[in-house]
């Protein structure tokens, strides 16, 4: 009934079904009937038009070998060849798992790369901005040095659960030190608070005068304009 009457409101719809293959036998059928015929009945004989709806399903499916091959040196050769390697794994996974009624009416399966710490470094950047964000009532601007980065990555980085660490190190050595020094007075208001790469594995935070921050910045740039 949520679903149907959601859609019915809004038909033009993105619906996420997370880790589907741990979804009763009844929701296959729902998402059977959707699949099929573009529609649901709903308990009071409405019929739901769901042809303006994005259908999205994740799966885990597979990790566990994925996981075995990290350990195996499944992924150390050719990134190409080893991500074809994990792809015709895991289609074949699908196909053992789910019945080929449902896989045939699915439009596109998406195998995603495994995170690289490019890709870790941008989820860094989002995190961090939201940690920034939070601060700026406190009239400090947070500024994150690419060690600190590299530092929060390692720290932060799991090869069986990728970035989902990720947020726990960055309370642990960026908010939870950053909440100390702001209670104690150490960081000064209306200031950059740099932070860096400290010793002992811990991040290292610095209130630096604005103009200097920006007299550093420009002077940086200069360097790179000269390099080139």
């Amino acid at each position: 009934g949520q679903l149907t009457e959601k859609v019915r409101r809004k038909p033009y719809s993105v619906i996420l079904q997370d880790e589907i293959e741990k979804a009763h036998p009844d929701v296959f059928n729902i998402l059977l009937q959707i699949l099929e015929d573009g529609q649901l009945t709903d308990s009071f004989g409405r019929k739901v038009n769901f042809k303006n709806s994005v259908l999205i399903m994740t799966s885990n499916i597979g990790a566990r070998q994925i996981r075995k091959g990290v350990t195996l040196g499944f992924g150390k050769a050719d990134e190409a060849e080893t991500y074809e390697k994990m792809k015709k794994m895991l289609l074949a996974e699908l196909k053992r798992t789910f019945n080929p009624e449902f896989l045939n009416r699915i439009d596109e399966t998406v195998i995603f790369r495994t995170l690289g710490r490019v890709e870790m470094k941008l989820i860094v950047d989002i995190l961090f901005n939201e940690v920034r964000s939070r601060v700026k009532d406190k009239a400090l601007d947070l500024v994150l040095a690419d060690d600190a980065k590299e530092l929060l990555i390692d720290e932060g980085f799991d090869p069986t659960y990728g970035a989902r660490p990720l947020r726990r190190a960055i309370q642990k050595l960026l908010e939870d030190p950053l909440s100390e020094q702001i209670l104690r007075g150490k960081l000064v208001v209306n200031m950059s608070v740099y932070i860096t790469r400290g010793e002992g594995g811990k991040l290292k935070f610095e209130s630096v005068c604005k103009e200097e921050m920006a007299a550093t910045d420009a002077d940086r740039l200069g360097r790179l304009g000269e390099n080139h």
